[in-house]
């Protein structure tokens, strides 16, 4: 069978890194270019040294990219550059997965109010798919350009989406609380980031302004047919990998725990990467993989639901969920490259 020729445009970042982990082992892809403006002309593995041997070619700048004619471009760009790429180059050449937020919001003015900027592209905004396999994977199959999700949506939207479908919780007041561990903030130094001021410590940002709010709420309306408020407060952990989403909201009519469960077996049933636990899960569990967990329950004395997931943010909520996409996209099995399990410990 022949090889699918995919590049990857910035993937010097976490993300990238992550990436190309996954794809030098995959067996349907060949990796023909990976670019990079400011480390261009050196080794990826001079970049990345836990890939030295595994792969080692030049990054090349991205003028250098068309003359390679790929089948599909991964875009491990920051927020607010990737639509610059799409807005220059199109989806015409080739099929695009963007892992950063510039395509994931339907409407050009919440984009620009979250995210505080012009958005330069928005004519490509409707053809943009969503790019959770669980949702929306039909349309993902025939996507020219997919909009992979942000790792807090991710986790919050897989916990919570089975329950407003069911018409098992409210759709307003509903609270989701995240701690992510810290590649969630990217490879470059922050002062925020910085050892000292992480270690030991634990902290929320973002209070009533992330980004990744209005994406949750987009997701989860479609999921319940009708509009969906949350309040989303991301939080920073003292580890390198994952995240672990607790939310809570209020049943919409009786219940107990075997009826969430239920939802949670119907929804993901055939799911190769949704896993529905009988006890609360843990980021360790799920650490290197393409694993979400997910397990809910009810508490009568308050009448609260809690819906709690645990992901690795650089997988499930990045580069796998994209490479799962890819799959989708070019029908191969979606397993494919993904088959890895947890790290243990």
């Amino acid at each position: 069978m022949e090889r699918a020729r995919i590049a990857i445009v910035g993937a010097t970042g976490y993300t990238g890194s992550e990436l190309v982990r996954l794809l030098v082992s995959h067996p349907h892809v060949e990796l023909i270019a990976i670019t990079s403006e400011s480390r261009a002309g050196e080794p990826f593995s001079d970049v990345h040294p836990a890939l030295r041997g595994i792969e080692d070619r030049r990054l090349i700048p991205l003028a250098e990219l068309g003359r390679l004619a790929p089948d599909l471009v991964f875009l491990a760009l920051p927020h607010r550059v990737s639509m610059g790429f799409v807005r220059d180059h199109g989806t015409e050449p080739y099929r695009i997965i963007d892992l950063s937020g510039d395509f994931r919001l339907r409407e050009r003015s919440v984009y620009e109010r979250w995210y505080e900027t012009t958005h330069v592209a928005p004519d490509r905004l409707a053809d943009a798919v969503f790019g959770l396999p669980e949702l929306y994977r039909d349309r993902i199959r025939d996507a020219r350009l997919v909009a992979n999700p942000g790792c807090y949506p991710t986790g919050a939207i897989l916990a919570l989406a089975p329950l407003l479908r069911e018409g098992l919780i409210r759709p307003r007041g509903i609270v989701a609380d995240s701690k992510s561990g810290v590649t969630g903030a990217g490879a470059k130094a922050k002062e925020t980031t910085h050892f000292p001021e992480l270690f030991g410590n634990f902290k929320a940002y973002g209070l009533l302004a992330h980004r990744h709010t209005p994406e949750i709420e987009q997701a989860l309306t479609a999921a319940a047919g009708g509009g969906v408020e949350v309040l989303f407060t991301p939080h920073l952990l003292p580890i390198d990998r994952g995240i672990l989403t607790t939310a809570y909201a209020e049943p919409a009519r009786e219940l107990d725990h075997d009826m969430l469960r239920k939802a949670y077996e119907h929804a993901y049933a055939g799911e190769p990467f949704v896993r529905v636990l009988a006890a609360p899960p843990e980021v360790k569990h799920v650490r290197g993989s393409n694993y979400c967990d997910v397990y809910a329950t009810y508490d009568p004395r308050t009448n609260r639901v809690l819906a709690i997931s645990a992901i690795d943010n650089l997988v499930k909520g990045a580069a796998g969920q994209a490479v799962q996409n890819m799959n989708l996209m070019f029908a191969w099995p979606e397993t494919a490259g993904l088959e890895q399990g947890p790290l243990n410990p």
